[in-house]
């Protein structure tokens, strides 16, 4: 016990002279916040798509293919502070930031969908990406969705075997070309009968998660849902 007071102790005076900051609003964080301000959670635009199964993005895909849930966070905005969040996630070596928002979100979705699925699966990065970034920031919001819903997640059975160029400025015909043949699955026969929620970090169009779902739908599984931190509107 003595140890513990004595950290929180020495990390509370460091943070006078090494103030922490919010990703969201770069205003401090007090103790016991991580990333991201209480302030900003709660300020954050959420989309509610978790109590409305049948939202404008689920009625936009399941004509495409048979998914199950389509749930995001967050609303995208343009110079938005979820845009800075996914920012700092992507680019500013931040991947705490998936973390958290996965946990925020575990907590939101724990109730009524934590029996919903078996596995939980992250859009996978092309390997020179992800060695170039360090991580793959789908699976750290991921992980934070895992440890709340207490649901395994695995990064090891889709890879993505071609690199595509970044979707940002792509039609959506431009976009579905850019990843319709770039996804493999390493073992299709542990997916079978599973019930899988694929997680990516953005849903724009839907063309990735698209590409992806079709050919974890060829395994024979049970199910698939869509998550994500966010969507465009």
């Amino acid at each position: 016990m003595a140890i513990l007071v004595f950290r929180d102790i020495v990390r509370d005076f460091l943070s006078l002279f090494f103030p922490q900051v919010c990703f969201a609003c770069d205003g401090n964080l007090v103790h016991g916040e991580n990333e991201i301000c209480t302030a900003c959670l709660l300020d954050l635009p959420k989309t509610d798509f978790h109590n409305n199964i049948h939202n404008e993005f689920h009625q936009k895909l399941v004509g495409r293919l048979p998914v199950k849930f389509v749930l995001a966070q967050f609303v995208f905005n343009k110079r938005g502070k979820v845009q800075r969040l996914l920012h700092h996630l992507k680019y500013r070596n931040q991947p705490k930031i998936g973390v958290t928002l996965g946990k925020v979100y575990g907590y939101m979705l724990k109730e009524n969908y934590q029996n919903e699925f078996d596995l939980i699966i992250p859009v996978p990065l092309h390997p020179a990406r992800q060695k170039k970034r360090g991580y793959n920031q789908s699976m750290e919001f991921a992980k934070g969705l895992s440890e709340i819903m207490n649901i395994p997640c695995s990064d090891d059975l889709v890879h993505r075997i071609l690199e595509t160029e970044t979707q940002t400025k792509r039609t959506k015909l431009e976009r579905w070309q850019n990843v319709s043949e770039v996804f493999k699955i390493a073992n299709q026969d542990f997916l079978k009968d599973k019930r899988i929620l694929l997680v990516d970090d953005v849903i724009t169009t839907g063309s990735t998660l698209e590409a992806c779902a079709k050919v974890i739908l060829e395994c024979g599984i049970k199910d698939i849902s869509f998550a994500c931190i966010a969507s465009t509107k």
